[in-house]
């Protein structure tokens, strides 16, 4: 079915494109949402209006959600970098999970890292994609992933030993 709406809305079907449009939203909120935190909704419509501009340069429609997923991460980073935090804090500042009144979160943890960290936990532990697929859609090289995302790991490591 989705193929079909892609052809639809490639040959200009605005109810195809809606539909279509509407059937990705949530998907990339998943995405876009722990890269872009307070953002995220700006990355997902940032994200939407890229496919809805360059849908018909898609030129295999069973390819969309791949290729969504692409601009969906370069919009998220993009949006996370001009956000207000310009640098990562240490998160060796943090409370242990010991400390109920100030517990850390998992958002309170992922923004206290860089959006590129964010991104890679991300496509590895959410999306599951491995490390050479990670590297194509950030364009970067397999071993920047691998030691971004070996980085985040440690850094969220930190953040909830006791």
């Amino acid at each position: 079915m989705t193929a079909a709406l892609v052809l639809a809305a490639q040959r200009g079907d605005t109810m195809a494109m809606n539909d279509l449009l509407t059937e990705l939203t949530p998907f990339l909120g998943r995405i876009c949402g722990p890269i872009a935190l307070d953002s995220g909704q700006d990355a997902v419509q940032e994200t939407l209006i890229a496919i809805f501009r360059n849908l018909r340069s898609l030129r295999e429609p069973a390819a969309l959600y791949g290729w969504a997923r692409a601009i969906a991460v370069r919009e998220s980073v993009r949006i996370a970098r001009n956000g207000s935090r310009t640098s990562a804090v240490d998160l060796a500042e943090l409370p242990s999970r010991q400390d109920v009144e100030r517990a850390v979160d998992i958002r309170d943890v992922l923004e206290r890292l860089s959006p590129e960290h964010r991104a890679v936990l991300v496509l590895r532990d959410v999306e599951g994609l491995d490390e050479a697929a990670a590297a194509r859609l950030l364009e970067v090289p397999v071993g920047t992933v691998k030691s971004r995302l070996a980085r985040a790991r440690q850094s969220f490591r930190k953040a909830w030993q006791p």
